[in-house]
């Protein structure tokens, strides 16, 4: 069964998300330059930080970057991924409960989190630690279900062998995200993204999910066979491929 606290849903899954989850496009360095004034002295906040896929993004753009995430495991693999990088600050924290000082940032993001957070508090957070005029950024890769047959087929293996899939599925965030920002106004981009596979970093990427049986559960053997099947119905000289959009919701609350 999945973990009842969300913070905890990753725990045995932090070697398999370190290697094979998705990062995001660098478009969206450039939107955030162009819409928010992103510039290498932007302080950042990254609110669940997870390994530290996203917030590398902006390590690299010269950020200070103050990683927030209170799951020891996937915070300690963060802080091992993120070790050369000397503006990196690793904090145990959650976007409810940043533990980060007043107006200490001049922005907030959250990359394949949002869906996590209490939408209430967080949003308060967010405010309390940014400065006025400060941005708050959500972004998320969400995997396209109907645009490939094999998509197709792996969303039904999702639907067939998930604990939770569909109750907490990226589309939620997307269908509820105004209620985040609202009376605020916000925009949105979307970009295309892309992900190939061997099959042991397919069934990698799969095992990453926190809604998929692990080892000992009846289900996990079965799991395994179907993914094979399709992966072999599907491949092209060895390799199957994940299309994203890449979603960016971006506004200053107040």
């Amino acid at each position: 069964m999945p973990a009842a606290d969300p913070t905890q849903r990753f725990s045995s899954r932090v070697g398999n998300y370190v290697r094979y989850r998705p990062g995001y496009p660098y478009a969206v360095i450039d939107l955030l330059r162009k819409e928010c004034g992103l510039t290498s002295s932007t302080v950042i906040a990254d609110a669940a930080s997870g390994t530290g896929i996203f917030t590398r993004m902006v390590l690299e753009n010269g950020n200070r970057v103050f990683g927030v995430e209170p799951n020891d495991e996937m915070r300690n693999a963060g802080e091992e991924f993120l070790s050369a990088y000397k503006l990196f600050s690793s904090v145990k924290g959650t976007a409810e409960a940043t533990t980060l000082l007043d107006r200490s940032v001049d922005m907030v993001a959250a990359a394949q989190a949002a869906h996590w957070f209490d939408r209430e508090r967080s949003r308060r957070e967010f405010i309390r630690i940014c400065k006025p005029g400060g941005w708050t950024v959500l972004l998320w890769n969400e995997r396209r279900t109907e645009s490939t047959s094999f998509l197709r087929e792996y969303e039904q293996l999702l639907l067939s062998y998930g604990t939770d899939y569909q109750s907490v599925r990226h589309e939620r965030t997307t269908h509820e995200i105004e209620t985040f920002f609202a009376p605020s106004p916000f925009q949105v981009r979307t970009f295309d993204y892309r992900q190939e596979f061997d099959y042991p970093a397919l069934e990698g990427r799969l095992l990453s999910s926190s809604y998929t049986p692990q080892s000992d559960d009846v289900a996990y053997r079965p799991m395994l066979s179907e993914l094979r099947r399709i992966f072999e119905a599907h491949q092209l000289s060895g390799r199957v491929a994940f299309e994203y959009d890449t979603l960016v919701y971006y506004g200053q609350l107040g």
